[in-house]
């Protein structure tokens, strides 16, 4: 009797390259139409793991030679081991001025937190790369310009309890954490982010019960800092609690894991993930250059498990500010079953003047998008209007005016046309 060796794992991309598991012996029958001898047929298990790039392959033997993959495609490890310090960052990237000049004008002022994952994507050559500007701080962070201020959204004025934002009539916005993997550098929450408040079980406690409270509250919207990073059972308990509430039809989560940690969308996570539904969840997602396999793959693990999956992008001067970019990065997330869903313009918190762009600029990009690719790819652009005002969507001119009975309307390439409209009847 021959002996076959095969390996299993629930799909190419989760084979191993550390030394498989001890292969275990096993019979399978054959099935067929007529009985046949059933060789004996020896499995090996391998653990699965994330496919990891070339390029990260190369930075991880570079600047952590004492880890394996098993400890690269670890997210606990991901997290320990962050890049938190001027010193630690300077041996990855070859430093500017503007970028070292920031760390000794304010050091207690730069929370700083990039995962080495992450890290791995950034040129370290080249400061004016699209990664690299969104993570790493300069000293256009200390310039504070007109109209810029600390809560720009004014989501301190629409919270009753801490923890929790409550501004538009059926749902709620609950900040489960103030920690992220990876700061990004236009955080609209910047005043708050940082590994120095951990989640308090009195405030999560105070945020449910206004939700038990007010039977208005239909959606509740999971974000931080970012709920991935909780480890699974607390994330599963504060699920539980929110979907056991029986006014509650909805949950989001919003999260940048899938970008910056792609590694913590585990099969374990996926199980927790699964056991609610309706669970939607917003990625925030930034440039092409953060559409690796690693990110395909976990966004793959998020679709496959039938969590629908939109993203969120805020537009930034200088790395997605361009049709090209931006078209790249849409088509690129429909790839992986990504909807484009929100195109934000930058909110103005301190420091942000570097970062934003002209309306004007974001409107072209839309004209540019509509009608020239498919609608899927085309999100809504908005201006989360300051003070509080909710999310605005702004819109080319398609409307030129009425005539005749006639709403005058003006396609995608610039052609006139006319719908008898009832208007006034």
């Amino acid at each position: 009797m021959n002996e076959k060796m095969i390996s299993l794992a629930e799909d190419p991309s989760d084979i191993s390259e550390e030394p498989p598991e001890p292969p275990l012996p096993l019979a399978i029958p054959f099935v067929g139409t007529e009985a046949r001898p059933c060789p004996a047929v020896r499995l090996r298990l391998v653990k699965p793991s994330f496919r990891i790039s070339a390029k990260a392959r190369n930075f991880r033997l570079r600047f952590f030679p004492s880890a394996g993959q098993a400890d690269w495609d670890d997210w606990n490890w991901q997290l320990a081991n962050r890049v938190t310090s001027l010193d630690r960052l300077g041996q990855m990237l070859h430093l500017t001025d503007t970028e070292t000049q920031v760390f000794r004008d304010r050091p207690d002022a730069v929370p700083l937190s990039i995962t080495p994952y992450y890290a791995s994507l950034l040129d370290p050559a080249n400061p004016s790369q699209a990664l690299r500007r969104c993570v790493v701080p300069t000293v256009f962070e200390n310039l504070l310009s007109p109209g810029e201020t600390r809560d720009p959204l004014g989501e301190e004025n629409d919270s009753p309890v801490p923890g929790l934002v409550h501004r538009y009539p059926d749902r709620v916005l609950f900040l489960a954490t103030c920690a992220c993997s990876t700061y990004c550098r236009y955080c609209t929450r910047s005043r708050a982010v940082g590994d120095a408040c951990p989640p308090s079980a009195e405030n999560w406690e105070r945020a449910l019960d206004y939700i038990r409270d007010h039977a208005e509250v239909r959606d509740v919207l999971v974000s931080g800092g970012d709920p991935l990073t909780l480890p699974d059972d607390v994330l599963d308990w504060l699920l539980s609690r929110i979907s056991a509430i029986p006014h509650v039809e909805f949950i989001r989560i919003g999260t940048k894991v899938p970008a910056v940690m792609p590694q913590r969308i585990t099969r374990a996570l996926i199980k927790v993930l699964r056991g609610y539904r309706p669970l939607w969840i917003s990625i925030h997602a930034t440039h092409p250059d953060e559409l690796t396999p690693e990110m395909g793959q976990a966004c793959g693990r998020l679709a496959d498990a039938g969590i629908p999956l939109g993203s969120q992008t805020v537009l930034l001067a200088g790395i997605n500010d361009s049709l090209e970019t931006l078209k790249k990065l849409y088509h690129g997330l429909l790839a992986m079953r990504v909807r484009p869903y929100y195109l934000y313009q930058c909110d103005p918190i301190c420091g942000s003047n570097h970062f934003r762009t002209s309306v004007r600029k974001g409107l072209e990009i839309i004209q540019g998008l509509r009608g020239f690719t498919s609608g899927y790819a085309v999100p809504s652009y908005v201006i989360d209007a300051p003070g509080g005002g909710g999310k605005i969507p702004l819109l080319p001119d398609y409307v030129i005016g009425r005539e005749e009975g006639c709403l005058v309307l003006r396609n995608y390439e610039g052609k006139v046309f006319r719908y008898p409209d009832k208007a006034g009847e």
